[in-house]
């Protein structure tokens, strides 16, 4: 997942990892011909009506040439076999017909929003050229290809006939004015009823007819479509075992790159707390000592002035314990700890220099992690919001939904969020990802901004 970070300007953050980030929740996957509406309208408006429409025009012509360079090659290759040179014609044809194969998939994800990934094992290590087409060789899915490449012309060929009936009845009842202003009158004659279009105006009820038979002609379209796309998963896409074992390649690599994630934001923070004991509490702490051992040379000559510098010290010492106290709060408040989310966000808004509205909807308390990455998003959006929004109210909504916990922190601000690796932001979406969890942002110029996290309660 590639986290949108809010720029701050200035705003500090981890360095971010590359690769994949925390795992993403899709709010609805993209549309297909096996998922899309059926409904008329909906499929005039859908590119992917016209999309299929376009690909079961032209397909013929890949099926065609498909089936004559396998014909030949294969009859070329096979019968030179016994003096040799077969094999390097064989080889090169491995690699045309599982580069068409692949060129396939891309097109029958253009045209009808199927994903047909590729199902090949993984190449061999190292650049020796013979292990790769040995591997190629023994790889299922490459005589897959062979099959559906070479099935590809009969199958084109039927889908053209039946998709080019349809849409040259269905566009010469609709054009048929234009077909009659340019061409002279004509004859409709479907055997049991005949018409007689002599001018345009005569021909309007043919186009009538015409935006009735666009109906079924876009049906037919979708299910000669969805035929086909599934045909094309079927052969071109891994199979049971495959589909596994590239989910579990993909979650391993997230795993992966969440923990490296993780790493770099406990990292960070060890660095910030090691910063701020340093340029912080430490230097108090070091001043008081030395404001004691001052008090201590002065106590007989001048009680006054050592009264002045016990004073002064007295005063370092709360102040260092006051940031000692916003120190451990930055690391894990005690109020999250003792009373929960609601509490702990309340207080945070509570001192934020903007209203917020605070609302949070959990039926049971979330696992600790989930409870500490959650206050702290609110936390940094919050003093992102008072330093560099200008914004004059924000809220807070933390629910549940499923098994993830939902958390948004909207603003009214500038708005105007950028997408920048380090900025402000991600250093909580390095957070999230330690759970697999996500952070979005949305933010358009003007405003408003809405910064979303989906943290997972169970992993």
């Amino acid at each position: 997942m590639g986290e949108l970070s809010r720029d701050y300007g200035g705003a500090e953050g981890p360095p971010a990892s590359g690769g994949a980030g925390g795992a993403t929740r899709t709010a609805a996957g993209a549309r297909s011909v096996v998922t899309a509406s059926w409904h008329p309208i909906a499929m005039v408006r859908s590119p992917l009506t016209w999309c299929s429409a376009l690909y079961l025009a032209v397909s013929l012509a890949f099926g065609l040439t498909w089936f004559v360079v396998l014909a030949a090659g294969l009859a070329v290759s096979i019968g030179t076999l016994i003096i040799w040179v077969g094999f390097p014609l064989l080889a090169l044809l491995m690699v045309a017909w599982r580069f068409g194969a692949r060129l396939e998939r891309r097109l029958v994800g253009a045209a009808f929003g199927v994903a047909v990934p590729d199902p090949y094992r993984r190449p061999p290590e190292g650049r020796n050229p013979f292990v790769r087409l040995r591997t190629m060789a023994a790889d299922p899915a490459t005589w897959k290809d062979l099959v559906y490449l070479g099935l590809l012309l009969p199958l084109t060929l039927v889908e053209f006939a039946a998709s080019a009936f349809a849409w040259a009845l269905t566009g010469t009842l609709l054009f048929m004015p234009l077909i009659v202003l340019f061409g002279g009158g004509m004859e409709i004659n479907l055997g049991w009823v005949t018409y007689w279009s002599g001018n345009p105006f005569e021909a309007l009820p043919v186009s009538v007819a015409g935006l009735v038979v666009l109906v079924p002609a876009m049906y037919a379209t979708r299910s000669l479509a969805i035929g086909h796309a599934l045909w094309a998963r079927l052969m071109l896409g891994p199979n049971a075992s495959q589909a596994e074992n590239l989910e579990l390649r993909k979650r391993t690599a997230h795993l992966r790159a969440s923990r490296a994630r993780g790493v770099d934001a406990a990292e960070f923070e060890r660095r910030r707390i090691e910063r701020d004991l340093h340029d912080g509490a430490q230097q108090r702490l070091l001043a008081v000592a030395m404001d004691i051992g001052r008090a201590r040379a002065k106590l007989d000559e001048d009680p006054e002035g050592a009264r002045a510098l016990i004073e002064q010290a007295h005063a370092g010492t709360k102040e260092a314990i006051t940031e000692l106290r916003d120190l451990a709060r930055g690391i894990y408040p005690a109020i999250l700890t003792d009373r929960g989310l609601d509490p702990a966000l309340s207080g945070l808004a509570g001192r934020a220099p903007v209203p917020v509205e605070v609302d949070v909807d959990l039926p049971e308390r979330p696992p600790a992690a989930v409870e500490s990455i959650a206050y702290f998003i609110v936390a940094e959006s919050l003093a992102n919001i008072a330093k560099y929004a200008r914004a004059t109210r924000a809220s807070v909504r933390v629910a549940r939904e499923d098994r993830w916990v939902v958390v948004e922190v909207t603003d009214n601000g500038a708005g105007g969020a950028v997408a920048r690796a380090g900025g402000g932001l991600s250093g909580l979406a390095d957070r999230a990802a330690t759970i697999d969890g996500m952070l979005i942002v949305d933010s358009p110029p003007g405003g408003p901004t809405i910064i979303r996290a989906d943290l997972p309660c169970t992993w």
